[in-house]
This record gives structure tokens, C-alpha cells and sequence, in this order.
């Protein structure tokens, strides 16, 4: 099982087509929508939702992924929910970035400081990191810099940082997801 968290646009027809794609790897792939409005009531309903799923499952490797913004809540809630992850583009700052385009981006801020101390480290290996160096969002470097430490980073050379493609890395993502 794979479930794919969007990122920051929840419309947008990508989403569809990453969902397809990632059919390739594993036929149970599961579409888990939230708000991206509030963020302490997106983190509990992810939390309920992610682990409804695992529990739900009898998928011994269960995946979550995502992009962006969605990146931002697989890596969080995998680690909670004891799955691996897989992140393209991953927001690491939205407290800082999605000011003005959500209610409360402090909430943010409020989740890091709530979340497992040193989560990361305890994280180590749990997930891959896939970024764009031609992202026209964020500066990859930086997450690349901040996340290297902890996960394998592979990085893409054509896709933007909404990933419409995500074919020429499903191979690593099922090897990931197999390991």
C-alpha cells in the first residue's frame, strides 16, 4: 500500500496523474486529502487517517509520500505512524513560506516543537528524499543540506517543484520500499 499525500494545491490534476504512477510500484494506492488550512487539525487527521489505513492493511511495507507540502506531513507522520516515506520537494519551513496563504502558519512552528525530539535521527533511513534542482519554490540545496544527513537524497534534473513526472524514480522508490 502506498498513500500519497498532495501538497499545498489539492486540485490540482497532478495529483491524479502521481497516483497513476505510482500504481506502478504497488496497485493499492491510497489518496488521503486534508485542508492545508489549519494545520494542527491536518495533523490530526492525517495521524487518524494514516494509521486507519496501516492498521487496515495487510501490507507489511506500507509507503506514504509526498509533495511539497505533502512532503512536509509524510515525513512527520510516517515517522509517527512507523512507515517508511518518501518525499519530492519537501517544504521544511511552511511556518515561513505559507504566511498570508493559510489561517494559522504558526501552527507550523507549534508541530515542530511538539513533535519527538530529534525526530530525524530517530527517523535515520526511514525515507528517501527525492529533489529538483530545477524547483521554482524552494531551494533544494538547503533541503538537501538539512535532510542529508539523515536520508538518501536523490536528486531530479527536469522536473519543477510540483514533480508532474515521477516515473524515472519509481524503481528506486519500490527498491526503497522492499529494503
Amino acid at each position: 500500500m502506498i498513500i500519497y499525500l498532495h501538497g499545498y494545491d489539492s486540485s490540482s490534476p497532478g495529483n491524479h496523474e502521481k497516483v497513476l504512477q505510482l500504481q506502478f510500484i504497488d496497485d493499492d494506492v491510497r489518496f488521503v486529502n486534508y485542508s492545508t488550512l489549519h494545520p494542527k487539525h491536518d495533523m490530526q487527521h492525517l495521524l487518524k487517517e494514516v494509521h486507519k489505513l496501516v492498521e487496515q492493511s495487510d501490507d507489511s511495507t506500507p509507503l506514504i509520500c509526498g509533495v511539497g507540502l505533502g512532503g512536509f506531513w509524510s515525513e512527520r507522520i510516517g515517522f509517527l505512524c512507523g512507515i517508511k516515506q518518501v518525499i519530492f520537494n519537501p517544504n521544511l519551513r511552511p511556518e515561513i513560506n505559507m504566511q498570508g496563504r493559510i489561517d494559522r502558519p504558526e501552527e507550523y512552528e507549534d508541530i515542530a516543537t511538539k513533535c519527538v525530539e530529534e525526530f530525524r535521527t530517530k527517523n535515520r533511513g526511514q525515507c528517501l528524499v527525492i529533489l529538483s534542482r530545477n524547483d521554482d519554490i524552494h531551494d533544494n540545496q538547503k533541503s538537501a543540506d538539512e535532510l542529508q544527513s539523515y536520508y538518501d537524497v536523490i536528486w531530479d534534473e527536469n522536473e519543477p517543484h510540483k514533480f508532474k513526472k515521477i516515473s524515472q524514480h519509481l524503481q528506486a522508490m519500490k527498491a526503497f520500499k522492499e529494503a
